[in-house]
């Protein structure tokens, strides 16, 4: 058990979600509802979750950087990686919105209600109807994109101009549809998910960068780098059929008779209606905060756009692996608390403390890390090819900008699905706002206004974004925890835990950076080294080192979460040996 401010919570009785094993098929509902459970059980499960959902979001975001990778090496950080990164933007939208938002906020809560109350034939009309609907919506909104490119494009990607414009408009149109298969791949997350099936839905997006690395691989030969590009979206379109083809299998299995209808008879259906609006209006505008950022790239010359992209695809890696892999294994259970108002309350807060520990655990040594080792990773990750020594410092400025909020948007991330599993959205979509006038007002001054009154380079301005968003994620922060406060009561990171795990990450940063300074005294990099495997294979044994050191430290110091990594390291260590 972790040491948060609210242990003493965590000593109160926490309801039995209705799936959990310790009530048998005899039980009434009203056992069911009386039912009661130790507190580390509760939360041995909820860990057991999450793990399944970090692996996937591991897998698929290992099989993204290689993607990402990929396109560094063939496409660089010019004219074609920025208009097709511009364009790829723009249809992704649909996918973010529905899968990270929309669903999570309305859908899942219900259906997993649903489920917990053992109604089945009603859970299954609840998908098929919200399955109309998307159908319905996704085609309506593709159809819309597809007419209406150009002027997307020039609100996206105000600063493009000439043949950039044209063919961002052109990969725009192309991206589209497969946006629209993505839609029903986060319909197949929610329903997985309410069965607790998370290994599946989270992986499913292996297939989909796999299908955009085949292509690249087996269209560079012989085209230019705007041929490519336009091959790369045709294979992100199949790629998107692939990632929704591989999870129907199980949705139906566990879904049995699943249909997709157009009605909003059912309460069920309606309630998930009720919570859709202001869940998809608050996915929205933080979706819209992205689109300000690179709207604000897109003025700061050739590069900057696919330069963020590439920074945001290493900054957001943590915060899915431990934000959102937390964040989603607790809301089909947090859905599930019955109770009085005192005792969901209770049950609540014990589990946001447990979250809010594992989660600050692997945030802080990722920020320490993109603040002093950010030159490592890049240059691990993407540094051949056309992406030169230029582009991996600009990329790590960016990262160091984005070590300013990244704690708090990944606790955010598990206050809103306290939200959620309350059935209110509204509060999230309010502070949400806020948010994306802040990061608005705070991007434009940063980047545009900023680097012009201090004399420096106006490419500084990318990290002026991230660093302004990240303020904002703060302010959006306090915003939910204050409220959230009110509702279920307090909820904090104890100070000297806090402590102890900077002090963790700062002094396992050391060596890597004593190596940088004391070998590669001439560059920030490693410049000592003869060659490009060289120098990748010492990044990837520096960065080692840096977390060993981390995870040792903060296991002497007696944090728990040290010992269930070294615990879990050492059985699957034992795997290969018993098969041997």
């Amino acid at each position: 058990m972790s040491d948060s401010a609210e242990d003493t919570s965590r000593s109160l009785p926490e309801f039995l979600p209705p799936e959990s094993d310790e009530i048998t098929e005899a039980s009434t509902p009203i056992e069911r509802r009386r039912a009661v459970r130790t507190p580390g059980r509760a939360f041995d499960r909820s860990k057991g979750a999450a793990f399944l959902v970090g692996t996937g979001i591991l897998l698929s975001r290992l099989a993204g950087l290689i993607r990402q990778t990929m396109m560094a090496r063939y496409l660089g950080a010019d004219l074609a990686a920025d208009a097709f990164n511009a364009a790829f933007r723009i249809p992704n939208m649909l996918q973010n919105l529905f899968g990270e938002g929309v669903l999570s906020a309305s859908f899942i809560p219900e259906y997993a209600g649903l489920l917990g109350k053992g109604d089945e034939e009603e859970a299954t009309r609840l998908a098929g109807a919200i399955a109309g609907m998307l159908a319905l919506v996704a085609a309506i909104i593709v159809l819309i994109g597809v007419v209406t490119a150009p002027y997307l494009v020039a609100v996206i990607a105000n600063g493009f101009t000439g043949s950039k414009r044209d063919l961002t408009v052109q990969l725009t149109r192309i991206l589209f549809p497969g946006a629209g298969l993505l839609v029903f791949s986060a319909w197949c997350l929610g329903i997985l998910n309410s069965h607790r099936r998370f290994f599946m839905s989270y992986t499913a997006p292996v297939v989909w960068n796999l299908a955009m690395v085949a292509t690249l691989v087996l269209f560079h030969k012989g085209h230019t780098q705007v041929q490519l590009a336009t091959y790369l979206a045709y294979g992100s379109v199949i790629g998107s059929a692939l990632q929704f083809g591989v999870q129907l299998p199980q949705v139906i299995s566990v879904a049995r008779g699943v249909r997709p209808r157009l009605t909003a008879a059912a309460a069920s259906v309606r309630n998930v209606f009720r919570n859709f609006v202001p869940a998809f209006i608050g996915r929205g505008v933080v979706q819209l905060s992205a689109y300000v950022d690179a709207w604000l790239a897109s003025y700061l010359g050739n590069g900057a756009v696919s330069s963020f992209t590439y920074a945001q695809a290493i900054y957001v890696l943590p915060i899915s692996l431990f934000g959102m892999a937390i964040s989603a294994a607790e809301l089909p259970t947090m859905s599930r608390a019955v109770g009085t108002s005192a005792e969901i309350g209770a049950y609540l807060r014990g589990r946001l403390s447990g979250g809010l520990d594992r989660i600050a655990y692997f945030i802080v040594p990722s920020a320490v890390a993109f603040l002093a080792l950010g030159d490592l990773i890049v240059h691990l990750l993407f540094e051949s090819g056309r992406f030169n020594r230029g582009d991996t410092i600009w990329v790590w400025q960016i990262l160091i900008g984005s070590t300013v909020g990244i704690l708090a948007s990944t606790m955010g991330r598990l206050y809103s699905s306290t939200f959620y599993a309350l059935r209110d959205t509204r509060t999230p979509l309010r502070y949400a706002v806020v948010r994306v006038v802040l990061t608005t007002a705070l991007g434009y001054f940063f980047a545009l206004v900023l680097p012009d009154l201090l004399h420096v380079d106006r490419k500084l301005g990318a990290a002026g974004l991230t660093a302004s968003a990240g303020l904002a994620g703060w302010v959006e922060f306090f915003l939910l925890r204050r409220e959230l406060d009110k509702r279920i009561g307090r909820t904090r990171l104890l100070a000297s835990r806090m402590a102890r795990l900077w002090l963790a990450a700062v002094a396992g940063a050391a060596l890597p950076w004593a190596y940088k300074l004391g070998f590669d005294r001439s560059s920030p990099f490693l410049s000592a080294h003869e060659n490009a495997v060289h120098s990748k294979l010492i990044a990837l044994a520096l960065l080692g080192v840096y977390g060993l050191v981390y995870v040792g430290l903060t296991a002497a110091l007696g944090i728990p979460e040290a010992r269930n990594v070294l615990d879990r390291s050492f059985r699957l260590l034992r795997i290969p040996l018993r098969l041997r």
